[in-house]
C-alpha cells in the first residue's frame, strides 16, 4: 500500500482491526524486514501499521536536509492520512527517536509508546564522542557497495547465536538500502531527544536486549530513570533487532504491554 505524505510517496503495511498500532523501523531494513512477524500476530487485536521511512524500503528518498523534526512531521502527517487520530507508537533504534520525536511534536497522537532497542537520539545516549564517531562511520559505509555495507552493518545487528536464515533474510533487506536515505536517517539519529523523556506522560514500554552491542541495557536503564512510570524489559538472549532475532519474545511483551494500556 501507498500513500502520499507531503509529496513524499511512503509505502506500507497493514493488517487487522482495532486499536491502531504504528512500528517504525531502524535506519536499516524496512517496515516488512523489521517487523513481519509482530505485523502477523498483532494484526489479530489491533490494527497494525509498518511503514517504510522516507529514504527506506519502497519510500521516496527525502529531501536534501531531513532531520528527525521532518520525519517526524512526516510520520505524524502519514498517521493522519490514514485517518488515524491516536495510536500506540512503538519504533526500534532510529525508529524509537523518531517516536519519542513524534511525541514531542505532536503529543495528542500518542496513546503509548513502545522503544525498543532504542536512544534518545546518539547524543543524548551515547554523548557527543560517541555520537560523532557512530555518524562518521555511517556516512563512511554509505558509500560502500551493497553487499559490503550489508556485510558491515549485519554483524552488529545481532547476538552471535542468531540462526544463518534469520541473518542471511535480513542481510537481503539491509543490502537494498539506499544511500541517501541511510545518510539522512543516520544524521537525523545524531539529534538529540532526551531533554523531552522528562515530559512523557503516557504509559511507556522499554524494550531492550541483553546481546544488543548498539543499544546496550545501559542505555534503556538511563532512558528509564527519566521516563516516570515506564517499564523495563530485559530479553535474554538477542541482539539489537530483537524483533527479528526473537520475534516471539518481542511479539509477547508488545502484546502484554499493548492489553494493558487499552
Amino acid at each position: 500500500m501507498r500513500v502520499d505524505v507531503g509529496g513524499l510517496d511512503i509505502a506500507y503495511q497493514r493488517a487487522g482491526t482495532g486499536p491502531p498500532v504504528a512500528l517504525a523501523h531502524g535506519f536499516v531494513g524496512d517496515g516488512r524486514s523489521t517487523w513481519g512477524s509482530q505485523i502477523d500476530a498483532l494484526a489479530e487485536e489491533f490494527s497494525v501499521i509498518a511503514w517504510d521511512a522516507p529514504g527506506a524500503g519502497e519510500s521516496s528518498d527525502p529531501p536534501e536536509g531531513f532531520g528527525m523534526d521532518d520525519y517526524a512531521a512526516c510520520f505524524a502527517a502519514f498517521l493522519q492520512e490514514l485517518r488515524i487520530e491516536r495510536a500506540h507508537l512503538v519504533g526500534l533504534s532510529f525508529g524509537a527517536a523518531l517516536v519519542l520525536c513524534t511525541f514531542r511534536r505532536h503529543r495528542g497522537l500518542a496513546s503509548s509508546l513502545a522503544l525498543l532497542s532504542g536512544y534518545a537520539g546518539w547524543r543524548g545516549s551515547l554523548g557527543p564522542e560517541a555520537a560523532g564517531e557512530r555518524l562518521a562511520r555511517s556516512l563512511e559505509l554509505s558509500a560502500m557497495p551493497p553487499d559490503e555495507f550489508a556485510d558491515a552493518m549485519v554483524p552488529s545487528m545481532f547476538s552471535p547465536s542468531v540462526t544463518p536464515q534469520v541473518r542471511a533474510t535480513f542481510r537481503d533487506s539491509v543490502r537494498r538500502f539506499r544511500p541517501v536515505g541511510f545518510r539522512a536517517m543516520a544524521r537525523a539519529s545524531v539529534e538529540d531527544q532526551s531533554q523531552m523523556l522528562p515530559e512523557i506522560d503516557v504509559p511507556t514500554l522499554l524494550l531492550y536486549a541483553d546481546h544488543d552491542v548498539r543499544a546496550p541495557v545501559a542505555v534503556g536503564e538511563a532512558i528509564h530513570a527519566e521516563v516516570a512510570g515506564s517499564e523495563l524489559v530485559v530479553l535474554r538472549g538477542p541482539g539489537h533487532v530483537s524483533s527479528v532475532e526473537a520475534p516471539h519474545d518481542v511479539t509477547r511483551e508488545l502484546r502484554r504491554f499493548l492489553r494493558s494500556v487499552q
